[in-house]
């Protein structure tokens, strides 16, 4: 599947206020002092001196973004802005969608326009298409090992600073779900804030006298623990660093009566045995703090 304007943000869940935020800030880390580049002459730092050196200015040329290596994609739509914000006139054809697995080789994004243009912004687009194609990669590699079960895998806020909106999304690009945005939509009752008001119950009544339509989840590391948090009202328990055992005891204790979520020292290699308990979801903060890039490069053609 492919979109007709490879910059359409539709379905992504990405504003476009944001979007465009995140490219002028990203071009103005690799963009600095200068003649403005054709397309470019409201950005305060926009010169690539090698490909000013090297490229005549009315050079035209067509790009293709290419994939490296097997994996899932993501970011498309963003990477493409990079390119038009330097070379409005652009003319881009996609060759793969975000979500998609492609192989080595595959061309995922055509761009034509003005080389230097182009070139200025091949890096700062890699970068962001890169990033988010590495964390929808390593995602589906979980969502492959625990398919069946029934099981969701979710992220965490255990993001990069500014690229929360870009990551979460590339999540869900590789089959994955967020489970909260930051600390606003969901209450997290954790021991500190259990410490702080007194009890499990104190800090739960607490939550819902603040926020009454904010949904509750309290964590918990022993299965005893889990039917004092659902008779103080929690809608959700986080089980953290548990082992299969001991999960499997908590979903006998309350499994159908709250979501369960497990947490804590997940690994691949042990994802379809910890599903196969009975819990509803597995978050890992390793597939937006840990995941790898997925390499992808940009060829440059004649003419």
């Amino acid at each position: 599947m492919t979109r007709t304007d490879p910059r359409d943000l539709a379905g992504t869940g990405l504003s476009e206020a944001w979007v465009d935020e995140l490219v002028e800030r990203t071009l103005a880390e690799d963009l600095t002092g200068g003649p403005p580049l054709p397309g470019a002459p409201d950005l305060a730092v926009s010169f690539d001196v090698t490909s000013a050196a090297t490229v005549p200015a009315a050079q035209p040329g067509t790009a293709d973004l290419v994939a490296r290596a097997d994996g899932v994609v993501a970011g498309l739509p963003v990477a493409a802005r990079v390119f038009t914000r330097l070379a409005p006139g652009a003319v881009l054809t996609a060759g793969a969608a975000d979500g998609d697995r492609v192989h080595r080789g595959d061309v995922l994004l055509t761009v034509r326009g003005p080389v230097r243009a182009l070139l200025a912004a091949e890096r700062s687009a890699l970068n962001i298409a890169s990033r988010a194609s590495g964390i929808a990669t390593l995602t589906r590699a979980w969502v492959d090992a625990v398919d069946g079960t029934g099981a969701v895998v979710l992220d965490t806020r255990k993001t990069t600073p500014g690229l929360r909106p870009l990551e979460k999304y590339a999540v869900r690009c590789g089959g994955g779900s967020n489970k909260r945005m930051g600390l606003y939509d969901v209450a997290m009752v954790k021991d500190n804030h259990v410490a702080a008001a007194g009890s499990v119950a104190a800090a739960v009544a607490a939550v819902r006298e603040r926020a009454p339509k904010v949904p509750v989840q309290v964590e918990i590391d022993l299965p005893e623990q889990a039917l004092e948090a659902v008779g103080a009202g929690a809608d959700f328990l986080l089980l953290d660093n548990m082992t299969p055992a001991q999960l499997r005891e908590v979903v006998a204790l309350v499994g159908g009566r709250v979501e369960l979520e497990a947490t804590g020292g997940l690994t691949l290699a042990v994802a379809r045995e910890v599903a196969a308990t009975g819990v509803d979801y597995l978050s890992v903060g390793g597939l937006t703090h840990s995941a790898p890039i997925l390499d992808l490069a940009l060829d440059l053609r004649a003419g």
